[in-house]
C-alpha cells in the first residue's frame, strides 16, 4: 500500500513494509540472476579467445605513483631517531614564537 498524499497535498510517500520486503527481495533475486547469466556470457564467449588491454602513458604513469606511494613507509624512522636523541639530550629547543606565528599564518590563508 502507498500513499502518496495526504489532505493538505503533501507528498508522504509511505510504503506497506511487509509488501515492500518482498517485493524489495524478489528484485534482488532478479538482480543478482541477471548478473550472473552476464558473467556466464562473457565468459563462455571469450573462452577461446584473448583479451588486451592497453593503457594510456599518463595511466600507466599514475600507476607507477601509486605503487611508488605505496611502497614508501608512512613514518621516516630515521628522522624520528635523529629527534627523538635530541630531546632525551636536551639539545632539541622549540621557538615557540615561530611555531606561533607559523600557526597563525597557516590558520589566515584559509
Amino acid at each position: 500500500m502507498k500513499i502518496t498524499h495526504n489532505k493538505i497535498g503533501q507528498n508522504l510517500n509511505l510504503t506497506d513494509s511487509g509488501k515492500a520486503d518482498k517485493a524489495g527481495g524478489i528484485a534482488n533475486k532478479a538482480t543478482e540472476a541477471a548478473g550472473n547469466a552476464k558473467a556466464d556470457a562473457l565468459v563462455n564467449s571469450s573462452l577461446g579467445e584473448s583479451t588486451k588491454v592497453e593503457l594510456s602513458p599518463k595511466a600507466q604513469e599514475a600507476k607507477r605513483i601509486k605503487e611508488l606511494a605505496m611502497a614508501a613507509p608512512d613514518v621516516d624512522e630515521a628522522k624520528v631517531a635523529k629527534f627523538r636523541e635530541l630531546i632525551d639530550k636536551g639539545q632539541y629547543k622549540v621557538d615557540a614564537k615561530s611555531i606561533a606565528d607559523k600557526m597563525v599564518d597557516e590558520h589566515l590563508e584559509f
